[in-house]
């Protein structure tokens, strides 16, 4: 269980990295809720309890849930709050569905859907882990070969494009690796509270670093030991829930942060 939250917390917070610097962290609330259809949906596909299946169908209805929010915004010339919101409604409410119906076919009472609302750390197996450290190895990976191209998308997207990067592709880039991280979390933190995870993390590192790669690294070094200290503590009260108790430990270092960070919380303003 310790493994796969630290592996959690690394890969959500250092890709979180950049929803929070280019204020997508509503994007991230979006997939994470969406990804509820695409976890039945793969269950029921695989025929079984088999987590590369439900991930991956996650990973595709989060995305088409963003890609919903993106033509409601840019075509449709929708409000984005508005589009955002239509799009975790929907997504949402389909899940809730689709688990509904799902548990009330025979077998699929063991098979522990409805773990994935709030999460469930202990519900990990090892098998579980290797799968989350194999998506955990891509994300970080793609984000570190890519670095200087997202950095320029990030920061300055006009200019990348004047440079002859391709800025739409890099933005899908971006948009999926915070899919993966969204998606990474789900079986332990949930759909409900993803979201917090992937944001915490990175807003905490940006009030303690200068610079991207130094938040980038710093970000899921935050992550990784609030989802350690989250997992040791439920371990060691019976009863309580890991996922809740992880975003816990994350917000309270985000909220230290803003508080004490040298370089952007109120001390330095101080």
């Amino acid at each position: 269980m310790a493994a796969g939250a630290v592996l959690l917390g690394v890969t959500s917070g250092a890709l979180g990295t950049f929803a929070v610097l280019r204020r997508q962290s509503l994007v991230g609330d979006v997939m994470a809720h969406a990804a509820l259809p695409g976890v039945v949906g793969g269950y029921l596909l695989a025929g079984e309890r088999s987590l590369p299946a439900m991930l991956a169908g996650a990973l595709v209805t989060g995305l088409v849930a963003a890609g919903l929010a993106w033509v409601l915004t840019h075509r449709l010339k929708v409000k984005s709050e508005a589009a955002l919101g239509t799009g975790l409604g929907l997504g949402f409410a389909l899940g809730v569905v689709l688990l509904s119906y799902v548990q009330r076919q025979p077998g699929a009472g063991s098979a522990g859907l409805e773990s994935f609302l709030y999460g469930q750390a202990a519900a990990t197996l090892r098998a579980d882990v290797l799968v989350l450290a194999g998506v955990a190895v891509v994300g970080l990976g793609v984000a570190t070969l890519l670095f200087g191209e997202l950095k320029v998308a990030t920061f300055d997207p006009v200019w990348a494009r004047a440079r002859g990067h391709r800025v739409a592709l890099l933005d899908a880039g971006l948009t999926g690796l915070l899919a993966v991280a969204v998606v990474i979390g789900l079986q332990a933190v949930g759909v409900v509270l993803m979201s917090a995870l992937v944001v915490a993390p990175a807003v905490a590192a940006r009030q303690l670093t200068r610079s991207l790669g130094a938040m980038f690294w710093t970000a899921g070094a935050l992550g990784g030991a609030s989802a350690l200290a989250g997992a040791l503590l439920s371990a060691a009260t019976p009863g309580l829930a890991t996922g809740p108790v992880v975003v816990l430990v994350a917000s309270a270092v985000a909220g230290l942060a803003l508080l004490l960070g040298p370089e952007r919380g109120r001390a330095a303003e101080a």
